[in-house]
């Protein structure tokens, strides 16, 4: 029998971790047939089962647990060991993978990605759109991006853009026939554009002044599960929805949607990159790093 291959090796680890044959094999690029012969043949080599499969699940055996724990820092070093001599050798290349909400994405495509483009066009970028926090780790992200106030903890944190307010919404049409809340209390009296979280539980609207935070189950008939989707339907005089304000702009701004409850919608901390501080940084990532570094201090020094 031959010894495994680094393909054998890294496909394991990756199967390893994300406990799906196909998910694996889609991120690597192969077929689950080819994918699956790679583990047989690793498994035949090192004399034992490493993975548990049936039909709807992957589990690790302990002998593929203690292969795993071993070879997760090799292979993480030879990653960073090859990055380092391509990114010595010229332009830095290879794919960047971030993980980050859809706002977050959106944010990252208009204002960061075609100056990165442009900078370092052998650097990929594999932008992934999660409505729930991940651990980037476990999901084989090199960083992602979320609001200050849900960063992991013992992460590096870069700031995109400054702070960032949740605001209440509502089009003239529908406040012509609904005075306007004066309190967040008044809003159980309003139709309301409710929110569904990822998690499947419905988003409880938060405000705060002073020292006063209330935190309210609006009623309301319509819920939607996207902050634009909800734009438009307070656009249309559906109700008062509760939405980053990057979302409401553009509407705020042509007057097609106006703010409500606005001294109970403090800022909060914007949208940061993060990544671990433990572990070897791409040069891609760096690169990417710099450009956001340097669009910030160019807004800064404007």
């Amino acid at each position: 029998m031959k010894a495994p291959t680094l393909t054998d090796l890294r496909a394991f680890a990756l199967v390893a971790t994300h406990r799906s044959f196909r998910h694996s094999a889609g991120l690597l690029g192969v077929s689950h047939s080819a994918l699956s012969q790679s583990i047989r043949h690793l498994e035949a080599a090192v004399g034992a089962r490493l993975l548990n499969r049936t039909t709807r699940s992957v589990s690790v055996t302990q002998a593929g647990e203690r292969l795993l724990s071993r070879l997760q820092p090799v292979l993480g070093e030879l990653d960073a060991a090859l990055a380092d001599a391509a990114a010595a050798s010229g332009s830095p290349s290879g794919v960047v993978r971030i993980n980050g909400s859809e706002g977050a994405i959106r944010w990252l495509l208009q204002q960061v990605v075609p100056a990165f483009q442009s900078a370092y066009p052998r650097v990929s970028l594999d932008l992934v759109v999660d409505g729930e926090l991940v651990d980037i780790v476990e999901g084989g992200f090199d960083a992602g991006i979320r609001l200050g106030e849900s960063l992991p903890r013992d992460m590096v944190a870069i700031a995109l853009n400054g702070d960032m307010r949740f605001l209440a919404v509502a089009a003239p049409a529908y406040l012509a026939q609904h005075p306007a809340p004066q309190t967040p209390a008044d809003l159980q009296g309003h139709v309301c554009i409710r929110q569904r979280l990822p998690s499947g539980r419905r988003y409880h609207w938060e405000f705060a002044r002073g020292q006063d935070v209330i935190v309210i189950d609006v009623p309301g008939t319509l819920t939607l599960d996207s902050s634009a989707l909800m734009v438009e339907a307070a656009r249309d005089g559906l109700g008062i929805a509760y939405v980053p304000d990057t979302y409401a702009s553009a509407a705020l701004a042509t007057g097609a949607l106006v703010c409500v409850l606005e001294d109970w919608c403090p800022a909060i901390p914007g949208l940061f990159l993060y990544f671990p501080a433990n572990r070897h940084m791409p040069p891609g990532l760096r690169a990417l790093v710099d450009v956001i570094k340097a669009r910030r201090e160019s807004s800064d020094g404007g």
